[in-house]
């Protein structure tokens, strides 16, 4: 269907707004806002049912709401001050006011709102509200033999529509839409279709005594092809911590695995026909690679997005947390890459407050200035939105640790690797972990995850860090010696100014970090072996 109005073109069946013969570049959940009120402008629509129909019946804040009005407003060449076209009503709502006139494609007849000729098309939404990944989790099957435990291969099922739901950037179809096809046999294409999905997860339980076995896969309509699939084998002894356990491992997986798709989608279209969305996938999916060219390319693709778009929360945040990471890396100045990334997360959180990204950006950056406090706060917000969070999950451990909380970051390090084993960041995860350890003195543990590190990334000079830290601390001096070659390999520059410039919360903490005394105190008789031990560093180099 195509709306005409004031020398703009809205045609919702290829998601484009056009004014005259000019694509205007629009964010999926702007384009969904406008739809809306241009398909109900026969009445004011309220706020609540802006929320339900746009977001899902989400929580959403006044100044994510106002900011997605005004940039629909942007769009088609209107102001808050003019308000030509959409107009705002004290205390009722928002309409759209403009004359519209409608023409339907190749022809077609455009039936009337609200009617039509077969009454099974009343639940059936025919194509995705959003560009946004659309998915649908079918009722899993149940193969115990017998339909008493129904409730359980069904929990599986809403847990993890409820789990995928909190991920904002997906569009998840709700649970009494997709259980609609429990029982019957119709063919993947068709669910896909009638609930206007692109991918869809399936899977089937089996429960017998004591034990459960739980299959989940995760298939790409379009292409007909599986991007993941998985069996998990558990005890039974806790019916609903078996459910959180496989629906946080499921819903991890699932999200990478769709970005991936997503981005590969994006890279077949030529440059000019990227919108910010499409420009903040392909950004995630170099920063994922966790290198310095990667993260440098992620932010060139971030500033385009934000160019199109600026006030686009998600693009705002993962730019911060670039910016933040990579000063964290040593891979960014940072006089230069602090002050950019404190103007992104204040500008995300602005933008959308309810977008975990945006909290994991002003999280990092007070990381990066010291605020430990609030750093902490951000970090716990940001896993309320989104408790599948790997990165939050890991970044979170680090700061414990610094803090000095280190019994707690071991536990949000060993979070953050079962959320997502198979994770890009996951020698981090590794890193982070051995250094929690570190901190609490357990250096054999501290050497085994840092091993770890190491043999996932041999180019992660954090966990030839700790590595190296720990092995002396343990007396260990042909390792760490060996250790510190290689971190002098992979990061020729290491100091121990590098070291006194780490956002760390206590002197003795940074001490540990270092395996060297902080200027002025005292070390234990143990403490000091493990450093005597190292091979001479010079301070000032």
């Amino acid at each position: 269907m195509q709306f005409l109005f004031a020398d703009h073109t809205l045609d919702t069946a290829k998601r484009e707004l056009r004014r005259g013969s000019t694509a205007i570049a629009v964010e999926p959940q702007v384009f969904d806002l406008l739809t809306y009120l241009v398909e109900e402008r026969d009445r004011v629509v309220s706020k609540d049912d802006l929320i339900a129909s746009v977001w899902g019946g989400r929580i959403v804040s006044d100044s994510t709401l106002a900011s997605r009005i005004n940039a629909a407003r942007r769009a088609v060449g209107d102001s808050g001050e003019a308000q030509k076209l959409i107009r705002t009503f004290t205390r009722k709502g928002i309409r759209f006011v403009g004359d519209v006139r409608t023409r339907a494609e190749a022809g077609g007849s455009t039936p009337a709102r609200g009617t039509s000729s077969d009454p099974a098309e009343a639940g059936r939404t025919g194509a995705p509200p959003s560009d946004r990944p659309a998915i649908a989790v079918l009722p899993f099957l149940n193969m115990s033999g017998d339909a008493a435990e129904d409730f359980f291969s069904d929990g599986i099922s809403e847990d993890i529509i409820t789990a995928l739901s909190k991920l904002r950037w997906f569009f998840v179809v709700a649970r009494n839409s997709s259980f609609t096809y429990k029982g019957r046999r119709v063919h993947m294409k068709q669910i896909a279709e009638e609930l206007g999905v692109g991918y869809v997860v399936e899977g089937s339980v089996r429960k017998s005594g004591d034990r459960v076995r739980i299959t989940a896969q995760l298939s790409d309509v379009a292409t007909g092809s599986h991007l993941w699939g998985e069996r998990y084998d558990r005890r039974l002894a806790d019916v609903f911590a078996v459910q959180d356990e496989i629906t946080n491992a499921i819903v991890a997986a699932i999200e990478p695995q769709v970005y991936a798709a997503e981005n590969f989608r994006a890279r077949r279209e030529p440059p000019e026909s990227l919108d910010a969305w499409e420009l903040v996938m392909r950004g995630l999916a170099h920063f994922w690679r966790v290198a310095p060219d990667e993260n440098r390319a992620a932010q060139g693709l971030l500033d385009k997005a934000i160019v199109l778009d600026p006030n686009y929360g998600q693009a705002l945040g993962v730019l911060a947390v670039s910016h933040a990471f990579g000063v964290h890396m040593g891979w960014e100045d940072r006089s230069l890459g602090v002050p950019v990334a404190e103007r992104a997360a204040l500008a995300a959180l602005r933008a959308d407050s309810e977008d975990p990204w945006a909290h994991l950006a002003a999280a990092s950056v007070y990381v990066c200035l010291g605020r430990f406090e609030d750093s902490l706060a951000e970090f716990e917000l940001a896993l309320r939105l989104n408790p599948n969070f790997a990165l939050a999950q890991g970044y979170y451990a680090l700061v414990l640790a610094n803090y000095g909380r280190w019994q707690e970051g071991s536990a949000a390090a060993r979070r953050a690797l079962k959320l997502s084993p198979r994770d890009p960041f996951s020698a981090i995860y590794n890193a982070v972990g051995a250094y929690a350890e570190f901190v609490g003195r357990n250096y054999d543990e501290a050497i085994r995850l840092a091993r770890d590190s190491v043999r996932e990334r041999a180019d992660f000079a954090g966990g030839h860090r700790i590595l190296t830290a720990a092995a002396a601390m343990a007396g260990d001096s042909e390792l760490a010696a060996a250790a510190l070659r290689e971190l002098r390999r992979v990061q020729p520059t290491f100091s121990l100014a590098f070291i006194d410039a780490l956002p760390i919360k206590q002197a003795a903490e940074r001490a540990l970090h270092g395996s060297v005394p902080p200027r002025g105190s005292r070390l234990t008789p143990r403490r000091a072996a493990g450093a005597a031990k190292l091979p001479n560093i010079d301070p000032d180099q």
